[in-house]
């Protein structure tokens, strides 16, 4: 279990502190993770890596040079948000483009994306390699839904090498592309990681057992087995290794980089006995090994488990693999010759301009903010629920994720009623905020459905009640881009409804208060229903059949709020016109 921690809540925020603190010599802090503290050449390809906090060294200990510019760091295993993602890019571009990389998740892939159009928007070229290396997660046939795990380091080393000796943006992205394709990983925990501040870990495995093919946030294993000997462990991972080759591969004479990785409490006298019968494996097949790596390279927070990376370089990559590489966590070579960027602090962010608003939007403006604390309180008092639904089959941060949203968003939103903000600027600004804070896939679908609503409710004046319904269904729209659909076992089971009957509702004649109140209760109902579901979306679908009988987090979390926010706008009001004008209707 975790140990040493302030509030759980400041963990990866501190951590990043301490990290900085300690290794100023490689990196320095920007918003949303680090960049390198010592310059590079105009014209060079800026290799900016991320993902969640819990797997150091990744990410932001492979940050320096000979390998990233920079590294987006996420709370604990959340994903960056798209802000953080983008302004690290702007701080570690030279002008030769920005090549993003990272493991393959659902919330990274929306962030980062979401990310690389806002670049682009600003003239920045940008590229994306994702990795996908864990063979456990998915078919060789759908090798593009494979997750990422500590293949990572062979993508992460040849590209960064690439661009150190200046190659172009195209060509470190091929070089990227091609290590990715010829990297696989495998991996085993005997127990699961805990969170700070947890009880209990995300999950358990039984004692003289192990969880095999598992993630490396949390995710269950696909299989269980007997704790075999340092020997039958690696007879394993190496034998499930062997039996899907890159294509054009042939073990016999090929050259191979095995990366023996402990995941957090395995100790590295362990590794090297198990790493000892990997060597003999791949010399009795017939590989040459060259240049091989054992130890923590990326890990799950606390896991005990170890995972093994094969890969088949080329003669290019063998070279870009061998090239010096100089970071906090990972050194190789010789001397790189650095000069460190100019003594200078970042300054300080500017906050957005305020559209301008009228009264009557700005009174509405408080409403909505009132609605946004009532968002934080329900999520404050629903925290360690909705963590232990996600971890049935996810990796239970959501409810950390949602709180850490909340609490940001209902922050930005009293900030920006404070500076005469209209109820449609009230309700994007705090889903800037929420997307920034959370992370995450939850992160950047809250941040997405709040914007849509303050664009459509607007600052001009009262919605009304069809100007509700309208936001509502704005906001659906949003979610929907991302992908799912009704019956995916995700937020949007209980979004359509929600929006399909607040429409209907509010058609037939129905005052907002009524309305909502019909729409919570449908989006209550259809959330409960998501026990039955198989999930075919995000972590928890690589291991669907542990949700059946749990309903989803996030559907769950959705009909909280609503209900929360028919709380905080209705109840308690003198009679139905009043309620009609809370939010709208003449709302406000």
């Amino acid at each position: 279990m975790t140990r040493l921690f302030n509030d759980p809540a400041d963990f990866a925020d501190e951590m990043v502190d301490g990290f900085v603190a300690a290794n100023r010599h490689w990196v320095r802090k920007v918003h949303g993770g680090v960049a390198r503290s010592t310059t590079s050449p105009d014209g060079t390809v800026a290799l900016v890596i991320g993902g969640g906090s819990g797997h150091y060294p990744a990410f932001g200990g492979l940050v320096g040079p000979g390998l990233a510019a920079g590294a987006a760091m996420g709370n604990l295993f959340a994903s960056p948000s798209a802000q953080q993602v983008a302004a690290v890019a702007r701080a570690s571009d030279h002008g030769g483009g920005v090549l993003l990389s990272y493991g393959n998740y659902a919330g990274d892939v929306l962030n980062f994306d979401a990310a690389q159009r806002a670049l682009e928007a600003d003239d920045i070229e940008v590229r994306t390699v994702r990795v996908t290396d864990d063979i456990a997660s998915a078919p060789a046939a759908e090798a593009h839904k494979r997750r990422g795990i500590a293949g990572d380091l062979t993508v992460f080393k040849v590209a960064g090498a690439a661009a150190e000796r200046g190659q172009s943006l195209d060509e470190v992205t091929a070089i990227a592309e091609r290590a990715n394709d010829r990297t696989r990983s495998f991996g085993v925990a005997f127990s699961g990681c805990s969170l700070p501040g947890a009880d209990e870990p995300l999950f358990t495995v039984p004692e003289g057992r192990m969880a095999i093919g598992m993630g490396i946030h949390g995710e269950r294993g696909i299989d269980e087995s007997d704790v075999p000997t340092a020997a039958g462990l690696a007879e394993l991972l190496v034998g499930r290794l062997l039996d899907e080759l890159p294509e054009g591969v042939s073990v016999d004479g090929a050259h191979v980089v095995p990366i023996l990785n402990g995941l957090g409490s395995v100790k590295y006298e362990e590794l090297f006995v198990v790493y000892a019968t990997v060597q003999r494996l791949l010399d009795e097949a017939g590989a040459v090994v060259v240049e091989p790596e054992v130890g923590e390279l990326v890990t799950s927070f606390d896991m005990a488990g170890v995972s093994l990376t094969l890969f088949w370089p080329d003669a290019e990559l063998e070279e870009l693999w061998a090239a010096p590489a100089d970071s906090p966590a990972y050194r190789k070579g010789g001397a790189i010759t650095t000069t460190p960027v100019d003594d200078q602090t970042l300054a300080a962010e500017l906050e957005a301009p305020i559209p301008d608003a009228t009264d009557e939007s700005r009174t509405s403006a408080v409403r909505m903010a009132d609605a946004i604390s009532a968002i934080r309180r329900v999520v404050d008092g629903n925290v360690d629920r909705l963590g232990d639904i996600d971890a049935v089959a996810g990796d239970g941060d959501h409810g950390i994720g949602m709180q850490r949203g909340s609490h940001a968003a209902d922050d930005a939103a009293r900030s920006a009623v404070a500076r005469g903000a209209g109820a449609g600027s009230t309700v994007a600004i705090a889903g800037d905020a929420w997307s920034d804070r959370a992370g995450g896939t939850s992160g950047a679908i809250w941040g997405a459905a709040l914007e849509a609503l303050g664009r459509v409710v607007g600052d001009e004046s009262r919605p009304s009640a069809a100007d509700v319904a309208q936001a509502v269904h704005a906001a659906s729209d949003a979610v929907l881009a991302f992908g799912a659909t009704v019956g995916d076992k995700t937020m949007v089971d209980a979004l359509v409804p929600f929006d399909t009957t607040l429409a209907a509702r509010i058609d037939a004649g129905d005052d907002l208060a009524t309305a909502w109140t019909t729409a919570s209760e449908a989006a209550r109902t259809a959330a409960d229903d998501t026990a039955g579901l198989l999930p075919k979306m995000g972590r928890a679908r690589t291991h669907a059949e542990h949700a059946v009988g749990t309903p989803d987090a996030g559907a769950i979390s959705f009909a909280l709020i609503t209900d929360a926010v028919r709380r905080a706008l209705f109840d308690g009001a003198a009679d139905t016109a009043t309620k009609n004008t809370a939010t709208g209707g003449t709302a406000s």
